[in-house]
């Protein structure tokens, strides 16, 4: 069943095609698909490392790897999504991630362990937000970022379902059963709403606006679009290593492990508040000017968690300064490619825009937890984030596309 209203819109025919179950539909299977295959894991990695010996670096070095095989994936999955539509890539990665979890609960070493998670990475390509993105943005354009928000609103509570969930399976089964279990409620949620409410007709890419000619392969040529990949990138890396950072950073200055939960979990708020204000903020700045203000504030907040060593309220309320942004850089990236070259080959573009950024988001609590020690101790692995997340800010000023034809 689809609404049609208004005019501007996502067929280029005047007519805007509007699935009515899609939206809904989406912010399940983002809270479910993102609460199975991401949330889950760190809620059981204690309990798979007592359980079968193998080492925790061993165990997250899998689960790593899923990121950024998806990262990679991504890719061939934004080009199926422009052509095809959203509904055969969602329904297929959601078999797979069911399959793939599977694969992981039977894993009787840590080379089959690998390989369940390499196939989680391929799913989560085909049904995390850059899909789910994809088809918002071509059914919704021009307003695509309410439906951009709600989604990403719903995806932000896929940690509150499902750690908790995933606590409540293990302290009763163990964790092969666990994951057994969620295998089940991810394929029973999402393989039918992929599958039944993406089924309306896929419309037509839109032409490119008059400043983008050449199509997607001047786009990729632009030095604008390697700016913006490499300020994701950069942004990226020094977003997800400040997360991963925090509860470190602050057990290293004396306040205790729930203090330091409950600093994270507020920022986790703050990350929600962020994107309910995204829409404003895109009504009063420019594409460019947002892009350089949001991620220069990362740098800012990253700068005081790194400064700040108390009052604990201030500590509290910078990281939900922090979070707010975080919240923001989400939808940044989503409207990024739109905001720029319009919505005709979003698929393709998102998927190579976003391939380097979410391979560095993978390796960053890693890289981070390696340069701690030998900076001296994460004090001075956030004033060096900082400094990131600020030379990123710098490179979003070359992210303005040429308005001429590329040569």
């Amino acid at each position: 069943m689809t609404d049609l209203r208004g005019s501007g819109a996502a067929t280029g025919t005047g007519i805007r095609s509007r699935p009515r179950a899609v939206l809904p539909a989406l912010c399940l299977t983002q809270i479910t698909s993102w609460g199975i295959l991401y949330y889950a894991f760190p809620v059981l990695n204690p309990t798979i490392t007592a359980d079968t010996g193998w080492s925790t670096g061993t165990t997250t070095a899998a689960f790593s790897a899923a990121l950024v095989i998806s990262a990679i994936a991504g890719i061939h999955v934004g080009r199926i999504l422009d052509h095809r539509g959203p509904r055969t890539v969602m329904t297929a990665g959601s078999v797979l991630g069911a399959l793939s979890l599977l694969l992981v609960a039977a894993a009787p070493n840590p080379a089959v362990f690998l390989a369940g998670w390499l196939l989680a990475g391929t799913a989560m390509a085909a049904t995390f937000y850059q899909p789910a993105f994809a088809a918002l943005t071509r059914w919704w354009a021009p307003d695509h970022i309410r439906a951009l928000t709600i989604v990403t609103l719903a995806g932000g509570l896929a940690s509150t379902v499902f750690a908790p969930l995933t606590a409540v399976l293990a302290d009763h089964m163990s964790w092969r059963a666990t994951y057994v279990v969620l295998a089940g409620i991810l394929a029973a949620l999402t393989i039918p709403a992929h599958a039944l409410a993406l089924k309306a007709p896929w419309p037509p890419a839109p032409p490119s606006p008059a400043h983008v000619p050449g199509g997607s392969d001047a786009v990729v040529r632009d030095k604008a679009f390697w700016m913006l990949a490499a300020t994701f990138t950069l942004s990226s890396f020094a977003m997800y290593a400040v997360v991963i950072g925090l509860v470190p950073l602050l057990l290293e200055r004396g306040y205790t492990a729930t203090q330091a939960a409950w600093t994270l979990g507020l920022g986790g708020a703050g990350q929600t508040l962020g994107r309910t204000l995204y829409a404003a903020l895109a009504r009063r700045l420019g594409v460019t000017a947002r892009t350089v203000t949001l991620i220069a504030l990362g740098g800012i907040t990253t700068a005081l968690l790194a400064t700040v060593a108390g009052p604990y309220a201030l500590l509290i309320l910078v990281s939900v300064l922090a979070g707010v942004v975080r919240g923001n850089l989400t939808l940044l990236q989503a409207t990024a490619v739109t905001d720029r070259w319009g919505t005709t080959h979003y698929g393709r573009l998102s998927g190579l825009l976003g391939a380097p950024a979410h391979a560095a988001a993978a390796l960053a609590p890693f890289a981070g937890a390696l340069l701690a020690g030998p900076l001296g101790g994460y004090p001075t692995l956030f004033a060096l984030l900082a400094a990131l997340s600020l030379t990123a800010a710098a490179t979003a000023l070359g992210t303005r596309p040429q308005a001429r034809p590329l040569p």
